[in-house]
């Protein structure tokens, strides 16, 4: 080997734009990948191409071993181009494609020197197929690294020999376990199930790598137990249990891509090569579908959502502290998702007793969040209680939680705008109350913006970004980067009743009432809505949510927007039955489970309208928030709801499902509907201006 090999990138290499190629003076070569444009490193068709010249090229040389490394701190690769799903024309084109991914991943485990992916964070979808065609993967041990193949959740299944090369090195159940339902795991669960061979801190992981090279130990394998999953005679048995397990989540018809996940893995397992051909064929089918295609759109929604999150103003400090006056159940929240996304956090109240359960509630999410100990012990540190408000002062993000009392909200915030920074973000957490009636009394009224959160949140992604018409521009910009600075979506919205998704959920939590008071059971509401695609029926969620909460709501856009409102849901809450939190609303609950009351009845012939009933009243208020400009486009309502409520993601959003059902038929069948049960499902002005 002469010296330039040596010392540096080789000469006869072939020039790259997001590839870089060097060798050291153990002979070890190394492949780094650094997406030219992008924040992140995805594997767009060019990326291949270039990965292909330089693996031709290593293929010549004399050289030790090869490492792939990733120069980007965001992490290591996070699949495929998900842009260029767009531009598939067809099947064909699809599998020629996918089959391109496979020869060269093929390629990459047919190399005759030791192979190594070292990776520094996320590592999922195509990225993780391209590890496991390396002999080893060693991964940085650190909260943000997550590995997985979640393909299912864009509609598809590995298609580069994930699903393959998956159950060879961890057997099919763990396998299995992880694509069909998209999950991914950090770096210490990797290790355990064996996806990894280690798992490192950040100063050990090149040396780490560049051994594993040196000594060449045999590549892992599943142990004789795990391989025995993949038995022609144990395959259909399995296959049944995946099923079942998939159809408590999914329907075939709407999310098919893990049910032919498991028709690859049950008729093809036996044979590697087969099973490569079947992954192929059965990946370029479905991401053609209209599902696929949705899911993709939303996939891009969600990536716009992120984007309205980053600083565009250079003047914008990024937040360190956050205060938050309110320890309820949403303050506290708030407050402990801040603290578990690496920010101090005080936590303030009335008295220390309304602040110690909030306290106990974040012990039992960052222990469950965080291994080691020691990362959730960390997180708790940062989390303090504050009586007088110390941390006032201190504050870049002011976040007020207390009772949805506008005279109340108003007198503490004239308080914090005489003690807060200048620069501080004055936020409410408000669901209701429009911000021109709480910022009349500030001297900037610029300066309060809402953001708000939904219940629970650390579960819920998106957050609405309040701002009325005289609130900064630079206070919303501010208020939208904290909201991706704690990993969640930010959603501008206008200040009006109900701002955007409560304004829109709420026409569907009350009919669905109306439909239980004229007889429907609870039962077949809930049904008919997950059958549409909901993640949970209206009648459990108004449970979930309380029916104190639901009715307060309900009374304030019923003022506001001449909605009516439920006797039953009066009579209800009248008689302290407020849902799960009271142990009996609409449904009595048992612990840890729900049962309905005795005196609900199943129904033998159900309405055919009960779907048409839930589903376009919301229909009609998306057009409403529309037509009033709550929200600037069709599709970040889109975004909205799917991200918030889990509107049926495959169908793209409510504004898309519209779309694709048609204008003119959904208007019609909102006249028929109203002719038969009233004023409430009258379409609204916005029809006649073709918002879609």
């Amino acid at each position: 080997m002469n010296t330039q090999q040596q010392t540096g990138i080789m000469n006869q290499a072939p020039a790259t734009r997001h590839w870089s190629l060097s060798i050291d003076v153990d002979a070890l070569a190394s492949l780094h990948l650094d997406v030219d444009g992008s924040s992140t490193n995805v594997l767009s068709a060019e990326v291949l191409g270039e990965f292909e010249q330089l693996l031709e090229y290593i293929e010549t040389q004399t050289v030790n071993g090869l490492m792939i490394v990733s120069d980007k701190s965001s992490g290591f690769i996070a699949g495929a181009d998900i842009k260029e799903f767009t531009r598939i024309q067809n099947e064909q084109e699809a599998l020629q494609l996918i089959q391109r991914g496979q020869t060269l991943f093929d390629r990459l485990e047919a190399l005759s020197i030791p192979t190594i992916s070292v990776i520094n964070g996320f590592c999922v979808g195509g990225g993780l197929e391209l590890a496991l065609a390396c002999d080893y993967r060693i991964a940085l041990d650190q909260p943000k690294t997550r590995i997985g193949l979640p393909e299912v959740k864009l509609g598809i299944h590995p298609g580069f020999g994930g699903s393959m090369r998956l159950n060879r090195l961890i057997g099919a159940v763990s396998a299995m376990s992880l694509m069909l339902t998209g999950r991914t795991v950090d770096a210490r669960q990797a290790k355990r199930l064996g996806i990894i061979d280690y798992a490192v801190p950040d100063r050990q992981l090149s040396s780490a790598a560049s051994a594993m090279l040196k000594t060449s130990p045999k590549p892992r394998r599943a142990s004789f137990l795990k391989a025995l999953q993949s038995n022609t005679l144990l395959r259909p048995m399995l296959s049944w249990l995946f099923r079942r397990q998939v159809a408590k989540q999914a329907s075939p018809n709407q999310y098919p891509a893990p049910y032919a996940l498991i028709d690859v893995w049950q008729l093809y397992a036996g044979s590697e090569r087969a099973m490569l051909d079947a992954e192929a064929r059965s990946a370029a089918k479905l991401i053609i579908t209209d599902t696929s295609k949705n899911l993709v759109r939303v996939f891009m929604l969600q990536e716009r959502l992120k984007s309205l999150g980053k600083q565009r103003d250079s003047s914008l400090n990024a937040v360190n502290h956050v205060h938050v006056v309110g320890a309820g159940t949403m303050g506290g929240d708030i407050a402990s998702w801040s603290a578990l996304r690496n920010l101090s956090v005080t936590l303030q109240d009335r008295e220390a007793k309304f602040i110690a359960p909030s306290i106990k509630r974040a012990s039992k999410l960052f222990n469950r969040k965080f291994k080691p100990a020691r990362l959730a012990h960390a997180a708790m540190d940062r989390l303090h209680p504050d009586l007088q408000g110390i941390g006032i002062k201190q504050a870049d993000v002011i976040i007020e939680a207390i009772v949805e009392n506008a005279e109340i909200k108003q007198d503490l915030f004239k308080s914090l705008e005489s003690q807060c920074k200048p620069d501080a973000i004055l936020a409410t957490n408000t669901s209701s109350i429009p911000l021109e009636t709480l910022n009349q009394v500030l001297q900037q009224p610029e300066r309060l913006v809402g953001i708000h959160f939904f219940n629970p949140v650390a579960r819920m992604q998106l957050v609405e970004i309040v701002s009325a018409a005289n609130t900064s521009p630079q206070v919303v910009s501010a208020a939208a980067a904290f909201v991706r600075q704690i990993d969640r979506l930010p959603l501008p919205v206008k200040s009006a009743p109900g701002f955007l998704i409560n304004r829109i959920l709420m026409p569907y939590l009350l009919e669905a009432v109306e439909l239980l008071s004229e007889g429907v059971p609870a039962e077949v509401i809930d049904q008919t809505a997950t059958d549409f695609g909901m993640p949970m029926g209206p009648i459990r969620l108004a449970d979930t949510v309380g029916l104190d909460i639901c009715l307060s709501v309900a009374n304030i856009l019923a003022d506001q927007l001449n909605m009516q409102v439920p006797v039953i849901l009066k009579q209800k809450v009248d008689d302290n039955h407020l849902g799960k939190k009271s142990g009996q609303g609409f449904y009595d609950y048992q612990p840890s489970r729900f049962k309905l009351k005795q005196t609900q009845k199943s129904m033998e012939h159900p309405p055919e309208d009960v779907e048409d009933r839930l589903i376009l009243r919301m229909l009609n208020e998306c057009i409403a928030c529309l037509r009033e400009e709550v929200i600037e486009d069709a599709d970040l309502l889109d975004a909205g709801m799917v991200f918030a409520t889990g509107f049926a993601p495959f169908t793209g959003g409510p504004m898309h499902y519209l779309h694709n059902r048609g204008r003119d038929s959904v208007m019609q069948r909102l006249t028929e509907l109203e002719s038969r049960y009233g004023e409430r499902f009258h379409p609204d002005p916005g029809w006649t201006q073709r918002l879609v």
